[in-house]
């Protein structure tokens, strides 16, 4: 599965790359809803909630499906400027239905697929549907929902209130912390693309996003089967460090692509593609291959041995092997005319955080 941008004869000036201070927000405030996803973040978000006014509290809660689980796209600035009041200050600009249609969108992939379907605020079936979605997201966002439908021009006051406060309560400290990062990022992202091209600046991203061979397309490995266009517009590349593990992409037809990394930790591990985790679950999903494994765990094995272990054929045997092997779930070795399999431990090992970085990518 890919999520795939155009850039069909797009300038290499027209990838652009900057800091957001509003996206890095929408990020921490993720964290807040969200710390399960990121533990590496759990003792700055305990401390974060502790310290924050009763009244601030409520007003996140009430509209966190803004960022929970899915960013509405407004959150993530095609055009990033240097501070959260300008950035806000774009917000406003937008019109109510573009608005409205965004912060709505309650969940990961959700409904970003047609950029024809009618406006929540003008038509009664849109409006009745997205109150069930938000419905199922909690009564206090079903209430949300019901006052953003009813008065926009309130609610949308409200969340931008609500966003100032918290630069006071914790952002500003947090973006002071972070900056010097993001910008050493950033500078390696612009001499890499000005100097080496689109292919290798991409690649610096992160292992998960790619320039197609033809060069026309960039390509995302995430659980989603989504493409867009940057036409003349571009694509915005949106650092973050509060973000890490999630790669957000914004391609809502309408939309300029955004995508938010996450800037890369010191010596980190290769993500795992999608398309390997796919094939190593498969490979298990076999009894007579999780039998095979259950032998090769204690020690290598020719097929020879483990025919005649599990009461199979040698061919039978080399047909699973052979999977397990496409799969990256062995290891061999040749020992005169015999081949030993081994089980490969680590990758075994890691499966489990492999497909949940995987489905958080």
């Amino acid at each position: 599965m890919t999520l795939r941008i155009d850039i069909t004869g797009l300038p290499s000036d027209r990838l652009r790359f900057a800091a957001s201070p509003l996206a890095e927000l929408t990020a921490m405030l993720h964290v807040l809803a969200a710390p399960g996803h990121h533990p590496q973040l759990a003792g700055w978000a305990a401390e974060v909630r502790a310290g924050l006014p009763s009244e601030l509290s409520e007003r996140l809660r009430e509209a966190e499906f803004l960022w929970r689980s899915s960013q509405a796209d407004f959150l993530l600035p095609a055009r990033p400027r240097q501070s959260l009041a300008e950035e806000l200050d774009d917000v406003d600009r937008i019109d109510d239905e573009t608005y409205v249609t965004a912060a709505l969108v309650t969940t990961c992939g959700s409904n970003r697929a047609h950029s024809a379907a009618p406006s929540p605020l003008a038509d009664a079936a849109a409006r009745e549907r997205a109150l069930d979605l938000a419905q199922a997201r909690g009564a206090r966002q079903e209430a949300f929902a019901e006052r953003l439908l009813t008065d926009p021009a309130a609610v949308r006051a409200r969340v931008r209130h609500t966003l100032e406060q918290c630069a006071e309560a914790f952002f500003d400290a947090a973006w002071a912390d972070v900056a010097a990062l993001l910008a050493a990022d950033l500078r390696l992202k612009n001499d890499l693309l000005k100097h080496q091209g689109i292919g290798p600046a991409l690649a610096s991203v992160s292992a998960a996003v790619a320039l197609a061979p033809d060069g026309d397309c960039i390509t995302v490995d995430k659980l989603q089967d989504k493409a867009t266009a940057a036409r003349g517009a571009g694509v915005t590349f949106i650092p973050s460090v509060y973000g890490r593990p999630h790669l957000v992409v914004v391609h809502a037809p309408g939309w300029q692509p955004v995508v938010q990394y996450p800037v890369a930790e010191p010596n980190p591990p290769e993500p795992v593609s999608l398309e390997t985790v796919g094939l190593r679950l498969e490979a298990l999903a076999h009894p007579v291959r999780l039998r095979l494994l259950r032998t090769l765990a204690r020690g290598p094995h020719t097929t020879g041995e483990l025919a005649h272990a599990w009461e199979l054929t040698a061919p039978e045997v080399s047909r699973h092997l052979a999977v397990l092997r496409r799969a990256g779930l062995l290891t061999s070795r040749r020992r005169g005319r015999y081949i030993h399999y081994a089980l490969d431990l680590p990758a075994l090992t890691a499966l489990g955080t492999d497909l949940l970085s995987a489905v958080l990518r």
